[in-house]
């Protein structure tokens, strides 16, 4: 990980000034402390506003006319941006991008095609995982009458590692689906470590990563996975809701699918693209090449690419250290006796999230604390979403503060005053 270096003030104040709603909800119309990143960011200014103006536009593509010939350059210019954004710029075969409806969405699809036509053989899944690859993963074991094969995560690191993997991958394992970021307990698991430990029992497993949590906090570098597809979704990474984006290699673009009869067989899109959304995703391209031109003199875009999403690791490093450790000025959570983490008390392969227990208060209830004090948060509960996580924890339910790089260190402090109060 990066060592934690906040952004110097300036920096901080530019940053949020690119940004909706960042210190204030307009549906409550008060003041408030945006801790609930993990449901979803903060919107960029500047995303909201293209995708908006191309929205607008009645045209469609495949016309001969300007309007239509423009949208055509602006799906072409988000498609570019996403191969930077997945790190397959620059691969030999690259593979190509898509969207779906959700993040969702394109992982169930990418599974249930992929189930339909490999050979015989176990579909491989972990309990950390979001049920968006989970349930996906178990249901379509089910429905081709495969053995589906359950890998359990370290309760005590709060994550996965390829020993996990390894004890239960067989020579046959058709499938495989690993998150790369926990949405509850905020551990990112060693994708590379995970994707040998799977290969070296079973070369052509298809391996399907969920890096939906992870793609709001660092780079993604499917260059370096060794992984088939991996797909994300923009409403968790600074743009629109409603839409997932994918990246999938040349193998899983061949697997037979849903396509229109008449165009390219391996085409993954099915009906029109929706401009905005690629409108929106460069801008947040540009936003970040921006955000690295702080950080190096090269003029290279993806090297400024690189850099801002470096800068942005290493300020929400320091922001986890001080929630985690405090400073001199505020005690951090671990000085609280009431306050019990979810997994170990370490910034080593943590990001963005911290999740805990407040003794005496169950966490929906804290949730109501923070709420009255203009922090919000949220509460991972039993349910459908977390259930089958918080069950192996032996836990009910947890409070996760979830924070992204505008977040600032004084609203930590505040978060850590607050909570210093309502621990009593």
């Amino acid at each position: 990980m990066n060592t934690p270096k906040l952004f110097d003030n300036a920096v901080m104040a530019e940053i949020r000034d690119q940004f909706h709603h960042v210190d204030f909800c307009p549906v409550i119309n008060e003041p408030r402390v945006f801790f609930e990143n993990g449901g979803g960011s903060l919107k960029l200014k500047a995303a909201i506003a293209a995708s908006a103006e191309v929205e607008a536009l009645p045209d469609q593509e495949g016309r001969q006319n300007p309007a239509s010939k423009y949208l055509t350059s602006v799906l072409d210019a988000g498609r570019e941006d996403l191969h930077f954004v997945f790190g397959s710029a620059n691969l030999p075969q690259r593979g190509q991008v898509i969207s779906g409806e959700t993040g969702t969405r394109l992982l169930y699809r990418i599974i249930r095609s992929i189930a339909l036509a490999a050979p015989e053989g176990p579909i491989l899944s972990c309990d950390l995982e979001h049920p968006a690859s989970l349930h996906a993963a178990k249901q379509w074991a089910e429905n081709t009458g495969r053995k589906w094969l359950d890998v359990p995560f370290d309760t005590d690191t709060g994550t996965a590692g390829p020993e996990h993997y390894a004890s239960k991958v067989t020579p046959d394992t058709r499938i495989a689906t690993v998150i790369h970021t926990s949405m509850l307990t905020g551990f990112v698991v060693d994708l590379e470590g995970i994707v040998k430990a799977i290969r070296d029992v079973s070369p052509d497993c298809y391996i399907i990563v969920d890096g939906i949590q992870h793609a709001p906090h660092g780079g993604m570098h499917v260059d370096q996975y060794g992984v088939d597809a991996y797909v994300y979704s923009p409403y968790k990474a600074y743009s629109r809701l409603s839409l997932g984006f994918g990246w999938v290699n040349d193998r899983v673009s061949a697997v037979p699918h849903e396509h229109m009869i008449g165009h390219n067989p391996e085409g993954w899109e099915l009906g029109s693209r929706d401009p905005a959304f690629y409108a929106a995703q460069s801008k947040v391209t540009d936003y970040f090449c921006w955000l690295g031109a702080h950080f190096t003199d090269s003029g290279v875009r993806q090297d400024q690419f690189d850099a801002g999403t470096s800068a942005m690791e290493a300020h929400e490093a320091a922001l986890l250290q001080l929630l985690i450790f405090g400073d001199d000025q505020s005690p951090g959570l671990t000085s609280f006796d009431k306050v019990t983490l979810v997994g170990p008390a370490q910034l080593e392969g943590r990001e963005g999230i911290v999740s805990f227990n407040l003794a005496g208060v169950t966490s929906p209830d804290l949730v109501q604390e923070f709420a009255k004090r203009g922090i919000r948060v949220h509460a991972r509960i039993s349910d459908a979403y977390s259930g089958h996580i918080l069950q192996a924890l032996g836990i009910e339910d947890c409070l996760r503060v979830s924070m992204c790089h505008y977040n600032s260190p004084n609203e930590v402090r505040l978060f850590l005053k607050h909570l210093a109060e309502i621990a009593g």
